[in-house]
């Protein structure tokens, strides 16, 4: 009886184990999605530390205060994509989805563009040399 119980007892540990690795590697996959390049967003990872926590703390009070735009950009998309399951396509349904879809994605970077800009105006000059450098970076070359 003991004996049986042992195989049974390492295999919850080892599915244990591998569903926290499972967890903990979805989750720091989505913590550390690339940003865009070319926006401000993006050149603010470059940003050494207190620098970084500061503004992503500013950031993060920011989307707090635009969490119902968040929403209704995603229901927008949302819209957007049972619109195009549809066996006949209501184009003009459609493009207003996709146009409150973008409007709030424009709210929601202006007013995160407005944020770090902010961060910006108290920061050194060394740090904004990081800022202007990520916002160029990745670009492609003037010719």
């Amino acid at each position: 009886m003991l004996d049986s119980r042992i195989p049974l007892a390492i295999s919850i540990v080892l599915n244990v184990f591998l569903l926290g690795a499972l967890i903990g590697g979805t989750a720091w996959l989505e913590l550390n999605k690339p940003r865009p390049a070319g926006t401000l967003q993006a050149a603010s990872q470059q940003l050494p530390e207190p620098e970084l926590s500061d503004l992503h703390h500013a950031l993060r009070e920011v989307r707090h205060g635009l969490r119902q735009t968040i929403f209704e950009g995603r229901q927008a998309r949302r819209d957007a994509a049972d619109l195009l399951q549809q066996p006949k396509l209501d184009t003009v349904a459609l493009l207003a989805a996709l146009d409150r879809a973008r409007t709030a994605d424009i709210a929601i970077r202006t007013k995160l563009e407005q944020r770090i800009v902010e961060f910006a105006a108290t920061s050194t000059p060394q740090i904004r040399q990081l800022l202007a450098d990520g916002l160029v970076r990745n670009l492609p070359n003037r010719h």
